[in-house]
């Protein structure tokens, strides 16, 4: 599989990365969404953060389709092209298709061999593909940034992503973050437990021993708005223009941001504070 991102787009200017304001944002509405995403963070213990768009770009424009392509391949010459119907036959989305054949094994995908086979192979393919994506991954503004500065606050993070948890981990590696994170919960073989299932959150707050209303989940999809709602975690939305943002409020989100920027010092205010109270103890002790 040739090397996606990098050579299968070209790289966006600031705005469509999500530069420090959208055009045609609202300044009083942006105002507050920061002020309610950085009063979530500052009562929370651990941060959720969705890995595909919060963190980087794993598929830059339509640089997952080569990957899709593969899985139809696939499909095709496993006899299952009957599968294959509407959108399923060009989507870029490679989830799709996982989707599409787990949908077709029924209730008990381990009755039927073949069926399960071609979900292991449609599995490996996928996450090879998005591997070899994590390595050229565009990196979100500023999520860097953020990133360490809650990790400096000692918060406890995760990713919870539908990708394969070992090209987040590739990621996080290469832009020396993983050290940050206590967790990487990603796609199981069992597709349907892809979010919308709180399968992924649910897995992430054990790791992290959180109540769902000790975290706060990062992410920029209808299907994590819906996650996080399931498993009761409180959610910011993440979108890096405005349509993106509109489709995060027409699926319930109420926090939604389109860049980092504004959250940078709510660690440091945080830590500045924490630091102020053990100095008044230590003296009160004194």
């Amino acid at each position: 599989m040739g090397r996606l991102g990098q050579d299968q787009a070209t790289r966006p200017g600031a705005d469509e990365r999500g530069g420090r304001c959208g055009r045609g944002a609202d300044p009083d509405d942006a105002a507050a969404a920061t002020a309610a995403a950085r009063d979530l963070l500052a009562r929370a213990g651990g941060v959720l953060f969705d890995f595909d768009g919060p963190i980087c770009r794993l598929f830059p424009g339509d640089s997952s389709l080569p990957v899709a392509d593969e899985l139809r391949e696939l499909v095709t010459r496993c006899g299952c092209a009957n599968l294959l119907t509407g959108r399923l036959r060009t989507d870029k989305d490679p989830h799709l298709v996982l989707r599409a054949v787990r949908r077709a094994a029924g209730p008990r995908p381990t009755a039927d061999p073949h069926l399960r086979g071609l979900l292991g192979k449609l599995e490996e393919r996928v996450a090879a593909g998005e591997v070899a994506a994590a390595r050229v991954a565009w990196p979100t503004p500023d999520a860097d940034a953020l990133i360490r500065s809650l990790a400096g606050r000692r918060l406890r993070l995760a990713v919870v992503t539908n990708n394969s948890p070992r090209a987040a981990d590739a990621y996080l590696r290469e832009h020396g973050l993983r050290g940050h994170f206590h967790t990487v919960h990603g796609r199981t073989p069992d597709p349907d437990l892809m979010k919308p299932h709180p399968d992924v959150v649910h897995r992430a707050l054990t790791s992290l021993r959180l109540r769902p209303q000790d975290a706060v989940m990062i992410g920029d999809t209808s299907a994590d708005v819906e996650a996080a709602g399931r498993a009761g975690v409180p959610f910011i939305g993440y979108g890096r223009n405005e349509l993106k943002r509109a489709r995060l409020r027409e699926a319930g989100a109420t926090v939604v941001l389109g860049a980092y920027a504004s959250l940078l010092d709510v660690a440091g205010e945080r830590g500045a504070h924490d630091a102020a109270v053990h100095f008044a103890g230590e003296a009160a002790r004194r």
